[in-house]
């Protein structure tokens, strides 16, 4: 009897383990799923473009139709998700378009991305990133990816994030 129970215990155990890393897995592919329908939304009005401090896609003033439709499309609310629009703004990203609100409950729109943030060096360098980001005292299971201009310039970034 003393056999069997550890054999269940053992079984029991690995289950669980193998377990923990899908269910990252399947977090990351969600975030990874919410970034595609973000860029598709952008993609499909037009190439980005500043205009003084306004963000364009083609002839079309980002607004937050476009962070809409991605929670919409994902169930995002309902998963605790967020979406972000920054514009590059000297060294700072300045989020335009946002579901993310502060610790006050107001939206976090002219809020810059926190300058503790990895994702900032990889986006000042073109590059994506994925992983844990702190938003306003809440970790996400995070996606930050560069928008560049017609030029290759990185003007702004796109956020998703699923709250751990």
């Amino acid at each position: 009897m003393y056999g069997n129970n550890l054999i269940a215990g053992i079984f029991t155990l690995a289950c669980f383990i193998m377990l923990i890393p899908s269910l990252g897995t399947a977090q990351t592919g969600d975030v990874k799923a919410s970034m595609a329908t973000l860029k598709a939304e952008t993609d499909k009005l037009g190439d980005p473009e500043l205009k003084g401090s306004d963000l364009y896609f083609g002839n079309n003033k980002a607004d937050k139709s476009i962070v809409a439709n991605v929670m919409q499309k994902h169930a995002m609310k309902n998963n605790n998700g967020a979406v972000t629009i920054f514009v590059k703004n000297g060294d700072q990203y300045v989020r335009v378009l946002t579901t993310v609100k502060k610790e006050d409950g107001t939206r976090a729109v002219g809020t810059p991305l926190d300058a503790n943030n990895p994702a900032i060096a990889k986006l000042n360098n073109g590059e994506a990133y994925y992983g844990d980001a702190t938003v306003f005292g809440k970790t996400y299971d995070a996606g930050y990816e560069p928008i560049k201009d017609a030029s290759g310039a990185v003007i702004g970034a796109y956020f998703v994030g699923y709250a751990k």
